[in-house]
């Protein structure tokens, strides 16, 4: 499908794509109800985690199953197959990357699929509950 829309028109669009998702912004509501105290969307660790302890050197991560090509829901668009493949798999790339710098360093990481709080969101934010109270 060709975009209708000239460059300078489509760039205003995408700026007004927020940067977090209402899903996000549900489990953190989730965690601050349950006493749990965080930063959110940390600009100085690396891939600026949704959630960071850094007193305790907690970091979480809330992957959606199509930007972070999910094995189980992800998918590659129909068009222009070769620009999202490249592009979901330098995602998954750079995620591997942010694992690695983070277990290097002694932090606890956990990273959660969006699938799995759309399952069942009361467990997985009681695991993710569980998950920091056990490393701080």
């Amino acid at each position: 499908m060709v975009d209708n829309l000239d460059k300078a028109a489509r760039s205003e669009i995408m700026k007004k794509v927020k940067s977090t998702s209402r899903m996000e912004e549900e489990v953190r509501k989730a965690l601050w109800e349950s006493g749990i105290r965080f930063r959110k969307n940390v600009k100085n660790l690396m891939g600026k985690p949704d959630i960071a302890i850094n007193k305790y050197k907690v970091v979480i991560f809330i992957d959606s199953c199509f930007w972070h090509a999910c094995p189980l829901h992800g998918r590659i668009p129909k068009s222009n197959i070769d620009f999202w493949k490249a592009k979901l798999e330098r995602n998954k790339t750079r995620d591997e990357e942010v694992n690695h710098y983070y277990r290097s360093k002694g932090w606890n990481l956990n990273r959660v699929w969006e699938h799995e709080l759309k399952k069942d969101f009361t467990n997985t934010v009681e695991d993710l509950v569980n998950f920091i109270k056990s490393n701080i």
